[in-house]
């Protein structure tokens, strides 16, 4: 099988050529060409059009945006990854980006230096997206422990009145895709929400609090970006800071957001698996867990967990996830009650926090 083409965007001579060698030596995908700008890349693209592009966000003549919005009119199912700045205009160009269709985003460090200093973990990151968009598998070895280790195919046992519960909090996991996701399913909530919502979105500083003022302005719930010490009250969502992973414990019989910036799980800084284990820890079977769209098999440990709670466990199915790692691992565990595309899971979380289910039935789709 011939490697998949890849088209590297970017104005800077130097950042083309650092992108260039940080995806050298595969032999799955290869770098086919680049191009300076957005006029040239869309020259490139019709002429012998890549597999997939990354375009860097801040180019004169034509920006990332406006290249964006010119490649999804031509060519609507080619993959994109934005590579944007760890900056406050980058962070909100690439929340634009998305939000248009772009696929999927990496942070570049703030200086040539830095990335060159770090190439390798970069490249290691940017790899990982790239094959999980062109549905590549990843090569024996690199892949994250977590996701090496299949998971049982057998579920947890369940107490005999699981899924009764009303549940008391709403705890969510995304990652790629996961911005344009959280909008779609926040947007059906009220703000009478009888909850409140905790969110782990695999994001780096800066980004998860312009995603939170960005979300906090689409739905009629309150967002906030989390707060260690903050009070889980229903109707607030809270967003797990990037850099940061947010758990909740119990204080005085209150459950308050607690931040921490231990080691990376399953590679990531916030992670979903912290998340949902100690919201298991707090409120047992009380609890519905979603895991949106996203990269990897975060959330399946934490979800095992709450499945064997007697807790409640959705999942975004296959065909509306821009990846169906996440969701998919928990899917394919037996972990799941409902697999739902996007578009319905709003409502059916409204329906369930309304009217408890019957004595456990299990049901998909």
């Amino acid at each position: 099988m011939e490697p998949k083409r890849i088209l590297v965007v970017d104005d800077s001579a130097l950042m083309r050529r650092l992108l260039s060698r940080a995806l050298e030596g595969h032999t799955d995908f290869v770098v086919d060409g680049t191009a300076t700008d957005g006029q040239a890349a869309l020259v490139a693209i019709a002429r012998r059009p890549p597999d997939l592009v990354t375009l860097d966000v801040e180019m004169p003549q034509l920006d990332g945006l406006a290249t964006l919005a010119q490649i999804r009119q031509r060519w609507p199912r080619l993959p994109v990854i934005m590579c944007s700045t760890l900056t406050a205009n980058g962070a909100a160009v690439t929340l634009d980006a998305l939000a248009r269709g772009a696929s999927d985003y990496i942070a570049k460090p703030t200086s040539a230096n830095s990335l060159d200093a770090n190439l390798k973990a970069f490249g290691d990151e940017l790899s990982r997206k790239i094959r999980a968009l062109l549905r590549l598998r990843e090569p024996a070895g690199t892949t994250p422990a977590v996701a090496a280790a299949p998971a049982p195919m057998a579920p947890p046992p369940r107490p005999p009145r699981a899924g009764h519960h009303r549940p008391r909090l709403l705890a969510i996991g995304a990652s790629t895709g996961g911005p344009n996701a959280l909008a779609e399913v926040l947007r059906h909530l009220p703000a009478s929400l009888p909850v409140p919502v905790v969110v782990a979105q695999h994001m780096p500083p800066v980004f998860t609090r312009m995603l939170a003022e960005r979300l906090d302005g689409l739905c009629k719930l309150a967002v906030r970006e989390g707060q260690d010490g903050a009070a889980l009250l229903p109707g607030t969502v809270w967003l797990a800071p990037g850099d940061h992973h947010m758990r909740i414990e119990q204080h005085d019989g209150r459950p308050l957001l607690r931040l921490d910036q231990g080691p990376p799980v399953n590679f990531c800084r916030p992670a979903v698996d912290p998340l949902l284990q100690s919201a298991g820890d707090c409120y047992g079977a009380d609890v519905l867990a979603l895991i949106l769209t996203g990269m990897g098999r975060d959330g399946q440990q934490g979800c095992r967990q709450l499945y064997a709670l007697g807790a409640c466990v959705y999942v975004q199915d296959e065909a509306s996830s821009v990846v169906w790692g996440m969701p998919g691992a928990v899917a394919q565990a037996g972990l799941a009650q409902r697999i739902l595309p996007l578009g319905d899971i709003g409502p059916a979380i409204v329906a369930r926090l309304a009217t408890p289910l019957p004595e456990a039935t299990r049901h998909v789709g």
